[in-house]
This record gives structure tokens, sequence and C-alpha cells, in this order.
């Protein structure tokens, strides 16, 4: 039987800090089991988005901690976040369940999955390799795989923790970094996994969550701070480039 969870995390994730949003609004987070308001939660705008991309760029740039940390420490980096969501899992779930309304065993399922997922893609994080191709004449030709940028990405409400999984996994062994808006209804388990990539050591601005409405998913696919370098823009499982 799963208690009803404390509300620890309400706020914008920026830079590895819980923070206000920059107008100071807030937003309901229902239970959609009887209707009741569980929690308000900061929502972020165009403001507070500039602020993440910012801080996801500044993340990335080369010579950062983060661009300059080898494969097999990103690897690790993920396999002890998927210890501390296998440690707090029975929160997790409990969260989950509570703005999602799904069964309390299926949400600790999904938690379980999440971790399987960050496992899998922390095992590929010193797998992506170039390859050396056949030439003709005297030249050698070789290809380098390497990280595109800023990720943003949209996910909705159905598997919030998992879907949030799917889109971090391969972004984070790649070595982009990360602005995630969850979906409005259910952003309690996102942010209290912000809180957790801080603790497992994830440098400031590799991960940063902007809880809001449809307004703020525009303003991540639309931000201008954005076209000043090739960002992917992720919304489920459709992809978007924007190019300058």
């Amino acid at each position: 039987m799963a208690q009803i969870p404390d509300i620890k995390y309400t706020k914008l994730f920026i830079n590895n800090e819980f923070v206000d949003a920059v107008s100071k609004k807030t937003f309901p987070v229902e239970n959609p089991a009887n209707g009741e308001t569980v929690a308000y939660i900061a929502e972020g705008d165009k403001a507070d988005v500039d602020r993440a991309v910012t801080a996801a760029k500044a993340a990335f740039a080369r010579g950062s901690k983060w661009r300059s940390m080898d494969a097999s420490a990103r690897g690790m980096l993920m396999h002890k976040l998927a210890d501390l969501l296998m440690r707090d899992i029975k929160e997790l779930a409990a969260l989950e369940t509570l703005d999602n309304g799904k069964p309390y065993t299926e949400s600790l399922i999904d938690i379980q999955c999440s971790v399987y997922v960050f496992r899998y893609f922390a095992g590929y994080c010193d797998k992506i390799h170039g390859n050396t191709i056949p030439s003709d004449g005297n030249y050698f030709a070789l290809t380098r795989k390497e990280p595109v940028g800023v990720v943003g990405q949209v996910i909705p409400w159905n598997y919030p923790l998992l879907m949030l999984t799917w889109k971090w996994g391969p972004a984070l062994a790649a070595g982009c970094t990360i602005v995630l808006k969850p979906a409005e209804q259910t952003p309690l388990t996102a942010l209290a996994t912000a809180a957790l990539t801080k603790e497992a050591g994830f440098p400031p601005g590799v991960i940063n969550i902007i809880p809001g409405n449809i307004s703020s998913s525009n303003n991540i696919m639309c931000n201008e701070l954005m076209t000043t370098d090739f960002i992917l823009v992720e919304i489920h499982h459709k992809f978007i480039d924007l190019i300058p």
C-alpha cells in the first residue's frame, strides 16, 4: 500500500538549483483520482527557458566539466543516478501514482523499468565509436561521433518518469545537455529526479527542467538562444532540428 508522499520539489530546476519562475507564477497539479490539488508548481515561461538554455549551453561549451568528462565517467554518473532511483523507488512510485493516477503497483514497475533504461544507456557511453574508411590513394579517412549540443525535450503524461528516462538516456550517453518540459499534469517525478541528478554529481547545467503549459513547449522549440548552435528538439518520439 502506497503512503501519500511528501512533495519536496515544486520549483524549476536550472543549473543544478531549484528556483522560482521569473514571473512567480504557479499552476496546480491535481490528483486525478479525486480532483484535489496536491501541489502548486512553478510555471516556466520564455524568461525561464532562456535561463535554462543559457545554463545548458554553458555546460556544453568546450572545456566545460561535462564536455571534458571521459565517456566512462559519464556512464558512472548514469549508473549512480540509476542507483538513486532504485533507492527511492517507493517514494517515486507514490509520486507517480499521485499525479498520474495509475495503480501504485504499475508505478513501481515503471520506476524499475526506468532504472533499466538508465543502466542500458550508461553502458553505451564508452561504446560510441567512429570508423576508419578505406579510400583510394594516399589518404586516411575516418568518422568521429560528437554530441550535437543542447537537446530540448517535451514529454507526455502517460509514463512520466519512464518517458523521461527514454529521452535523457541517449542524450546523456552522447554527451548532450538537456532542457526538458514535463507534462503539466505530471511534473512531480521529473522534479524529484532532478534533485537526484545533483546528488549523483551531474555538473550544473547538464539537466534543466521547466514545468509549464503549452507556451513553455513553444518557448523551448522556438528559443532564439538555441539558434546560434545546432539544437535537437524532441517531442515524444518526433524530432525537429532547429538549425540557424
